[in-house]
């Protein structure tokens, strides 16, 4: 189930962003939350397992839709000095639902484990009727005329602009480690190999999602300050410092150390490669925003397919090996950024 949902808003996001482009953002990000909504609903009622495949599935494609519209108006509502300090307020209003949501759909699946998808769809129409009033009177949200459609850049022209496409490595990179590796093989090597409780394991995570949480607004600031390098540099260099902290873990202790090392590492990059794309986009880019999001959507696919192979084949220290060699490559691309906030330095993105 969890794959099918992420592989359905990967194989979506230039479509959303293609409706971005066409309807504007309020139209899309409304009608996505809404349509994941419904589709919540049924997955509530769902009465196989089949069902409730194909309805979290057709879901991704609505997760999509208000992901890229959401990201658009996000990326395009503030200037370049302050874009990263707006990603991380949106970035740690995702952390409280991280941390919420469990804690509340645990209990209301104490009554019946259909209750949580069903509060979700309530909260989701909730979430959707305040985006279509809230951005009423908006003209950045709203759907662009014809002489702004045909200004819109595209994937082409985009892809054209090295911090773009440094953007795109950044993301896959990140996302196949914090997504993929620590989702899917971390949390065997640290039962299987060094013996630790799941309550120890979450521990660790929860330690990384509040250190995450602290430092999020004052990275943005960093970045914000001295420089998307700067931070990007700072992220990806403590993310690699995170995975050869693990490949070579042998005690509990160990993983814990390990949690805070990437809790800040995290909390540096995590709005980095967002702020490099808000700082290219000249005007709409929905398609470009989709496509920014697929190279992140696809290194959390990717990542435990091909780390579980070699986790099975060789074991679980050469696939965390393989992922410290290419967070390196991350951080030399990191290294060699140019600085995109053209507005602070007077310098060109290009």
């Amino acid at each position: 189930m969890l794959a099918t949902f992420a592989f359905a808003r990967f194989a979506t996001g230039l479509i959303s962003g293609k409706l971005v482009d066409h309807f504007g953002e309020r139209l899309v990000y409304s009608f996505g939350i809404g349509f994941v909504s419904l589709t919540s609903f049924a997955a509530g009622l769902a009465q196989n397992y089949e069902q409730l495949l194909i309805f979290r599935a057709v879901g991704g494609f609505g997760s999509s839709m208000f992901s890229v519209a959401a990201g658009s108006i996000l990326l395009r509502a503030v200037d370049d000095d302050h874009r990263a300090r707006a990603q991380s307020l949106y970035n740690g209003s995702f952390l409280i639902g991280m941390m919420a949501g469990p804690v509340v759909g645990g209990a209301l699946s104490g009554f019946s484990l259909r209750a949580p998808l069903i509060i979700y769809g309530f909260l989701l129409i909730a979430a959707s009727a305040s985006g279509a009033v809230l951005l009423r009177n908006s003209t950045l949200a709203a759907k662009p005329t014809a002489q702004q459609e045909r200004e819109t850049i595209t994937v082409k022209s985009a892809l054209a602009i090295k911090p773009y496409r440094s953007a795109l490595i950044i993301s896959f990179c990140t996302s196949w480690v914090l997504f993929g590796m620590s989702r899917s093989i971390l949390p065997l090597f640290m039962v299987e190999e060094i013996k630790v409780s799941p309550s120890f394991m979450g521990l660790g995570f929860t330690i990384t999602t509040i250190i995450n949480g602290l430092l999020l607004l004052k990275a943005g600031k960093l970045s914000d300050i001295n420089g998307r390098r700067y931070s990007a540099v700072i992220g990806t260099s403590f993310i690699t410092l995170f995975i050869v902290a693990i490949a070579f873990t042998t005690e509990p202790w160990m993983f814990i150390a390990a949690s805070v090392i990437v809790g800040f590492g995290g909390a540096f990059i995590s709005t980095t490669p967002s702020a490099i794309v808000g700082d290219v986009l000249e005007g709409k880019g929905g398609q470009v925003i989709g496509l920014f999001q697929m190279s992140g959507d696809a290194g959390a696919m990717v990542a435990p397919v091909i780390l579980g192979a070699i986790a099975d084949g060789y074991g679980y220290r050469p696939a965390f090996l393989v992922s410290a060699a290419l967070m390196l490559f991350a951080v030399l691309v990191s290294t060699k950024l140019p600085e995109t906030r053209a507005s602070h330095l007077g310098q060109s993105s290009r």
